[in-house]
């Protein structure tokens, strides 16, 4: 028997779901506001949201995510009155398992419940927990997502793609998967399309025989033959010459290549793995890349988020490796000023996570013995960017009020300073706590606090961790 929350201020439509629910032999709950909603999602365990779009407190897509990243980590069917393709297209992108306009056929929902149900039923059994996170860093909805693709591909044999941006992390991907599949204990390899010469890519990926041309003074094997049994793993695909596209189709059809001078053919039980930052799609449209080749190459698809689309995993990325680095370097730990983690949080990092490396390390050789991290630590780019963003939307930090706040009545330097110390504490807690969700150990890391320092303080403003 499932659990099924049913979010909508609609009597009838509750009604009508609850009845549907149990006559499947399964429990309906049902909640009418949204924020009744969301509380009996954390408090249960629920494997299925139907979940309404206008509530009478705010918007069901907006807090799809919250709900998707739940302990249980329900699937969520959209029903709504007013159909939108945009809405539609928001509900697929963030994690919803469908999207359906109300008012339809009781048999159309139970054929929706038994679908998703059965998924998850599979899901649980034939899904393999990741040993291996490669340093994929994050715990967002859209990175949980690529994992959990990951976590499948890692049990088969199918070819992967790889897609998104320079520095989103392809290659870690590639290499969590080859580390948690069956060939794990045999060669990854790596071939990276952007650097081959061209006149001598079949030679690097095929081998050649010797006397195959002026210098082959012996035989050499070729990537592929390393990747016998393993994971041959070719990033920025998108760059292939179209003969070497046109070549390297055969060999993954039948596995079976001819090194180059050789009159005989090899065979290579390679596990395939591409990745590329290049839009394949249009490649094809323009002639310029195999569409026969795409369709081989995407048995399975992975798409990474850029880092702005994730930026809840902002700071756990940066804590990170502000720590990596400390450990590596014996230095003593950093802790990140209030400004320190707005200012990370609010760039918009076109380089992706390998440019938050970066400017983590870039950062803390600037602050040398420092032991805060603040704005100025970081690269000159990042802050003129935010300069020009902050100048642009007439921006700028709000003052630390005075006791008196624009009155005549100042009072004392002394009261001054007190009240501003004091409102910069309660500030910089109260950021401490959202940037960390709460998690006290975390904050730690960040304030360079004793745990009893922490305490002491949170008591004081009257704030509390989990």
């Amino acid at each position: 028997m499932a659990r099924i929350l049913v979010i909508d201020d609609e009597i009838d439509v509750c009604k009508a779901l609850t009845m549907a629910i149990e006559r499947m032999g399964h429990e309906a709950v049902c909640a009418q506001t949204l924020n009744a909603g969301l509380a009996a999602n954390r408090s249960g365990s629920f494997e299925v949201v139907f979940l309404d779009v206008n509530l009478p407190d705010g918007n069901g897509l907006q807090a799809l995510p919250k709900i998707k990243t739940s302990a249980a980590a329900p699937e969520v069917i959209i029903i709504t009155g007013q159909g939108d393709p945009d809405g539609a297209a928001l509900a697929v992108e963030s994690g919803a398992w469908d999207y359906i306009q109300k008012s339809p056929s009781l048999k159309t929902l139970e054929l929706q419940l038994r679908r998703v149900l059965r998924y998850r039923e599979e899901k649980k059994t034939g899904q393999q927990p990741l040993r291996n996170r490669e340093e994929i860093i994050g715990s967002s909805l859209l990175i949980t997502q690529c994992l959990e693709t990951v976590s499948r591909a890692a049990g088969t044999d199918a070819n992967v793609l790889i897609s998104g941006e320079t520095g989103t992390g392809k290659e870690l991907f590639a290499h969590a998967i080859h580390r948690n599949s069956s060939r794990r204990s045999n060669d990854f390899v790596i071939v990276d399309c952007a650097t081959l010469p061209e006149t001598l890519v079949e030679s690097i990926l095929f081998g050649y025989e010797k006397g195959a041309y002026t210098g082959a003074d012996r035989p050499r094997p070729g990537l592929i033959s390393q990747a016998h049994n393993g994971t041959l793993f070719l990033d920025e695909v998108g760059e292939l010459p179209l003969p070497v596209q046109k070549a390297f189709l055969r060999v993954l059809q039948g596995r079976r290549f001819r090194p180059v001078g050789s009159r005989r053919e090899l065979s290579s039980n390679f596990r395939l793995v591409a990745a590329t930052n290049r839009d394949l799609e249009r490649m094809t449209a323009q002639g310029r890349f195999r569409q026969d080749l795409l369709y081989r190459l995407r048995s399975i698809s992975i798409e990474l988020p850029p880092l702005r689309k994730r930026p809840d995993d902002i700071m756990e990325l940066a804590l990170h490796y502000v720590t990596r680095h400390c450990k590596r370097n014996q230095t003593g730990t950093k802790g990140f000023s209030p400004e320190f983690m707005d200012a990370i949080g609010t760039y918009h990092w076109p380089g992706n996570v390998r440019e938050l490396i970066n400017s983590m390390e870039s950062a803390l050789t600037e602050a040398g013995n420092e032991p805060i991290l603040i704005p100025r630590h970081l690269p000159t780019q990042i802050r003129v960017q935010l300069a020009r963003k902050s100048v642009a939307e007439g921006g700028g930090q709000r003052e630390i009020p005075f006791p008196g706040e624009l009155g005549t009545d100042l009072g004392t330097f002394r009261d001054y300073r007190e009240n501003a110390i004091k409102e910069a504490e309660k500030q910089y807690l109260q950021k401490l706590l959202e940037v960390t969700r709460r998690d006290i150990k975390a904050a730690l890391k960040i304030a360079n606090l004793s745990r009893s320092r922490l305490y002491a303080l949170l008591k004081k403003h009257n704030l509390s961790g989990k």
